[in-house]
C-alpha cells in the first residue's frame, strides 16, 4: 500500500468518524455532552483539512499519486 493509498484511505475513516460524531452531537440530551461532541468534530475537521492539505502537497510532489 502506498503512501498516497494509506492517506486517503485514513481520510475517508476520518469523514465517516466525523459524521458520526455530528450525530451524535445532534442527538446528545445534555447541553455539556453536546458540547463535547461539537468540539470533536470541530477537531477532527481541522485533522481532516490538515490531511487535504498534506494529500495536494503530496499528488503535486508525486503526480502518480494523483486520482488513486
Amino acid at each position: 500500500m502506498t503512501v498516497g493509498s494509506r492517506l486517503k484511505q485514513t481520510l475517508a475513516g476520518l469523514k465517516g468518524a466525523e459524521g458520526t460524531l455530528r450525530l451524535y452531537a445532534q442527538q446528545a440530551r445534555h447541553e455539556k455532552t453536546r458540547a463535547v461532541f461539537k468540539e470533536a468534530v470541530a477537531t477532527t475537521g481541522q485533522v481532516i483539512e490538515d490531511l487535504e492539505k498534506r494529500l495536494s502537497i503530496l499528488e503535486f510532489e508525486e503526480p502518480q499519486y494523483k486520482g488513486y
